[in-house]
């Protein structure tokens, strides 16, 4: 469906409308769209009602000129969970949606009762050299270079070739700003001094073999900042465990939402 919000139309998926009084609000990566979470969210809306949005600039939203900062994004997200009128609700991020997850719990919006950052971009500016961000620019350009980024970068499980072609289409679909934003200027963010201000439940689920988020920067530069956060590490997997190993990650949510209810 659509949903008008922060000026623009946004598309979200929502599932589960009614299972229960508890929503997670699925936020997507850098190169995804809300389809990323499809596998995961099959295996929870008979218990939960779900809500996964694409950002702007990917998946069916609408991609304007401009505003691709963390708190236009956070803003939009913010936006759609007041109009769907989500009275306790989950945040679930990965990667860039992890930083804007991030941003958005540090504001402790009313109804926000838990965290949950998959592989997330930490807090701090991206340690990555101006020339391995414009690199990074230009992965999503072609068929070609997504699939080497596919395959040398964001996973560590093979695909099927569903999955794999939803992940290339998503990837090419992206609007050109949106595609630059991240990588040349949103990732270099810095709002760790705003995350501290999170006091809800954490939960940090890192793949074992991740390449762009690794476990020893999540530990540095967001464990530490996260006090009450704990840690999970998926065996085997990269920076796609919602696509690498869909029913552990549902499992590690389910069982993070039965503690904090």
């Amino acid at each position: 469906m659509r949903v008008l919000s922060n000026g623009i139309s946004l598309h979200v998926d929502e599932q589960g409308k009614g299972k229960g009084e508890l929503s997670l609000v699925f936020l997507h990566y850098w190169g995804g769209s809300s389809r990323t979470w499809k596998f995961v969210i099959s295996d929870l809306t008979s218990t939960f009602h779900t809500v996964a949005i694409d950002h702007r600039g990917w998946g069916e939203s609408e991609a304007p000129d401009s505003g691709y900062s963390l708190a236009d994004m956070a803003a939009d997200a913010e936006g759609i969970i007041a109009t769907l009128n989500l009275r306790r609700y989950v945040l679930v991020g990965h990667s860039m949606g992890g930083k804007v997850a991030q941003l958005m719990a540090s504001r402790r919006p009313t109804g926000l009762v838990g965290l949950i950052l998959v592989a997330p971009s930490p807090p701090s500016p991206m340690a990555l050299s101006v020339e391995a961000r414009e690199m990074m620019a230009k992965a999503y350009d072609s068929r070609a270079t997504i699939e080497g980024t596919i395959d040398h970068v964001l996973i560590a499980k093979p695909l099927s070739e569903e999955i794999r072609e939803q992940v290339i289409e998503d990837s090419l679909k992206g609007a050109p700003v949106a595609k630059s934003a991240w990588p040349r200027a949103t990732s270099q963010e810095d709002i760790t001094e705003k995350v501290g201000n999170i006091h809800c439940p954490v939960l940090v689920i890192a793949g074992e073999l991740d390449k762009v988020d690794k476990i020893d920067v999540l530990r540095s530069e967001v464990m530490t900042r996260l006090p009450q956060a704990k840690m999970h590490v998926l065996p085997g997997t990269g920076h796609l465990s919602m696509l690498e190993s869909p029913r552990e990650v549902a499992t590690l949510i389910q069982s993070f939402c039965k503690h904090i209810f």
